[in-house]
């Protein structure tokens, strides 16, 4: 049968499908793989070149997946996807894409986050890169929980393609033109107060949504696993202290964004979009304060340059631009009263950073560890004099 081709091999039999499987050639499809249906070996279904399988193909994989339950088929094309998709069976089996492979080499990058790397691949479309070579969950999930963003009134950008690159994965997106708010405000520094207004608000925006129960991750759960690794790094009473604040905090069903900065922001002609979805989750703001802080400053307390690279802007012009912005979301202008919550902040920001760098081998390296000390110190002392994180 031409549309069908079995080849035992050291590690079972490969099966690759050609054209179309329908009710004409069903049966001769059935009386090929007989030789593999029988046998007790590991069965592997290449479909990179089957352009459409019906119902009566359908039911000859049904009876191979009953007798082979580590069956998987791989190579998929998304129009036969589609079909396996809507019936069903991608529930039941291993269904695994084909791919489009893209190339990032040249690429510029417009976004680093904490889960990937966002490269601009065209005028139109940007892909994001996961660090996690085995990332399609990732990648799933991030999808998802966007979707959710989107209906609640957030702006965002759903990917439209998964593709391959390089040994791992990306999200396609299409951004036309767009440019991250990092990009504008390192070309275009007379839009610092214009950026700043805009971050604020969709920071509000965002704060102000509340989410239905059960959809998104608790951060504050999250944050107590910071807090439990840092364990064996602080004082024992710094430890208790601090354990005793983030347990303290209130639970909420508001949305936060978890990676929020300025290159994760875009203004696509005159939209304003949120990007990089996937550490989405819900929690009292004190929480995303904290990873804004990091974002702006934290990061940068002993290696300056490393704002630079990653912000696009110096040290003084991101303490700057994150001082505004605080007061615009605390509707202040209140030196002291800013001071106040970015200390809280700076509580539940070291207890990130420490575990954060320490898991990465920072202990191992003497620059890395001087920023550990550093933010141990600070935070030490931050416990000593605040006794709560909410504001």
């Amino acid at each position: 049968m031409e549309e069908v081709k079995v080849v035992k091999n050291e590690n079972g039999y490969l099966i690759s499908l050609f054209g179309r499987i329908d009710s004409n050639n069903a049966p001769q499809f059935q009386d090929t793989i007989n030789e593999a249906f029988e046998s007790k070996e590991n069965i592997l279904i290449d479909a990179e070149k089957l352009d459409y399988i019906s119902s009566a193909g359908l039911r000859v994989l049904l009876h191979l997946r009953k007798k082979h339950a580590e069956l998987r088929i791989i190579n998929v094309s998304s129009e036969v996807y589609e079909i396996f998709d809507m019936t069903g069976f991608n529930q039941m089996m291993t269904v695994e894409k084909a791919y489009r492979v893209v190339s990032v080499e040249g690429c510029e990058v417009i976004g680093k986050g904490a889960n990937g790397t966002l490269y601009r691949i065209d005028s139109d479309n940007v892909v994001k890169v996961y660090k996690n070579a085995d990332a399609l969950n990732d990648i799933q999930h991030e999808r998802e929980v966007a979707r959710l963003a989107l209906v609640l009134g957030i702006p965002t950008a759903i990917s439209y393609d998964v593709v391959k690159v390089g040994d791992s994965y990306g999200s396609v997106f299409e951004l036309l033109n767009a440019k991250s708010f990092s990009k504008i405000l390192a070309q275009e520094p007379d839009k610092f107060d214009w950026c700043v207004n805009e971050f604020s608000g969709l920071l509000k925006r965002i704060h102000e949504t509340e989410v239905p129960s059960g959809k998104l991750p608790r951060i504050k759960e999250t944050a107590l696993k910071w807090a439990e690794f840092d364990k064996d790094y602080l004082p024992e009473a710094s430890y208790e202290k601090l354990k005793s604040l983030i347990e303290k905090v209130p639970d909420s069903d508001y949305m936060i964004h978890g990676d929020y900065h300025t290159n994760n922001i875009e203004l696509q002609d005159d939209e304003v979009l949120l990007i990089d979805m996937d550490t989405l989750a819900v929690g009292h703001p004190i929480f995303e304060l904290a990873s804004i802080y990091n974002a702006f400053v934290g990061f940068y307390e002993i290696d300056k340059d490393m704002c630079k690279d990653f912000l696009r802007v110096d040290v003084d012009f991101a303490y700057r631009f994150f001082r505004k912005a605080m007061g615009v979301y605390l509707g202040t202008e209140d030196d002291a009263r800013i001071d106040e919550v970015v200390d809280k902040a700076r509580v539940v920001g070291y207890t990130r950073i420490i575990r954060r760098n320490i898991r990465r081998g920072a202990l191992e390296k003497e620059d890395k560890r001087a920023e550990i000390e550093l933010w141990k110190k600070e935070l030490i002392e931050l416990l000593d004099r605040i006794d709560t994180l909410v504001f």
